[in-house]
């Protein structure tokens, strides 16, 4: 069964309640918001306001900048969202890339590995707080000393860990570590430090997933509560969804910037794109190639999809 996920950020109050209040109506799964401290909304004061006004969706970032955030924050900030929001949510994790997030900070932007090093260890760490485990931890990336989340406490045994990456070596330890592996099709960062190169040719897609796969094959069996239990779901971000008897049309105008064909984009996840059913087709063959079962759209996907959801869900 396919989970379809919202991901967007807050306009204003009205707005952002009646979000949250269609996406739990149409059937989503989770309603998601992104983490760029200074140019977006809190994630986490935005889900809690999401939270009065729902009672099923989850909630959750997407993803949390692990560069700039400090794990006895996020565990804190986690589990009150999860007390009030009666267990629903969720913790999203990046390894951030925005240079302008460390400079407001006073920090330097470590390089790829470094934020990579340093995303491991604020999940671990955050992972082991929201368990009710002491952490010390004193390395390069990271330096805690007995912090220990007593109050509050989260609903959930164990909340779910979302890691959003194209990295490598990211997608291996989430594929071991993680509940869901969100494949964002991001490549080398772009210089205004927002943008992005694409990932998304085919064979890019098939690497990035035998990365989690491989990090999967070594997962164990949850012994605590720290560890996850059963499979990790791949959930893939999608940049980009409309109904349309012309599919080849829009796909053109991707293809132009990507330098691929609209056959090659048809096959892309990070694009539903073409009529009802073929939208419906194009879910079915990302579960068939890559295991793909959950997609985070934006906000126009709200409206777009939520006439087809009873049957994307189904397949």
């Amino acid at each position: 069964m396919a989970e379809f996920v919202l991901q967007t950020l807050p306009v204003d109050a009205a707005d952002w309640l009646e979000v949250a209040r269609k996406a739990e109506a149409a059937g989503f799964d989770a309603l998601l918001v992104a983490d760029h401290p200074g140019s977006c909304a809190s994630p986490f004061v935005a889900l809690a306001a999401a939270a009065a006004v729902t009672t099923t969706i989850k909630l959750g970032s997407y993803v949390a900048n692990a560069g700039v955030r400090e794990p006895m924050l996020l565990a804190a900030d986690v589990a009150t969202l999860d007390m009030i929001s009666g267990g629903r949510a969720l913790l999203g994790l990046g390894a951030g890339h925005t240079p302008a997030e460390w400079d407001a900070i006073g920090q330097v932007r470590p390089d790829v590995p470094g934020r990579v090093r340093r995303c491991i260890a604020v999940a671990e760490a955050t992972v082991r707080l929201l368990a009710g485990k002491r952490v010390t931890v004193s390395t390069a990336e990271l330096t805690m000393l007995n912090a220990e989340l007593t109050e509050p406490r989260p609903v959930q045994e164990r909340v779910p860990l979302l890691i959003g990456t194209a990295n490598s070596e990211l997608l291996r330890w989430a594929g071991e570590h993680a509940d869901i592996v969100g494949l964002t099709g991001f490549g080398r960062t772009k210089s205004d430090g927002h943008r992005h190169e694409a990932r998304w040719r085919l064979s890019d897609i098939d690497e990035q997933v035998a990365k989690v796969r491989a990090g999967a094959a070594s997962r164990k069996s949850a012994s605590s509560p720290e560890m996850p239990s059963g499979t990790v779901t791949l959930e893939a971000l999608v940049q980009h969804v409309e109904i349309t008897d012309d599919p080849d049309r829009v796909l053109a105008g991707f293809g132009e910037r990507l330098g691929m064909s609209a056959g090659e984009l048809r096959e892309v996840p990070f694009l539903l794109v073409g009529s009802p059913d073929q939208i419906v087709s194009a879910v079915r063959r990302h579960r068939a190639r890559w295991g793909i079962t959950r997609f985070a759209v934006r906000r126009n996907g709200l409206d777009l999809l939520a006439p087809l959801l009873p049957e994307l869900r189904s397949t």
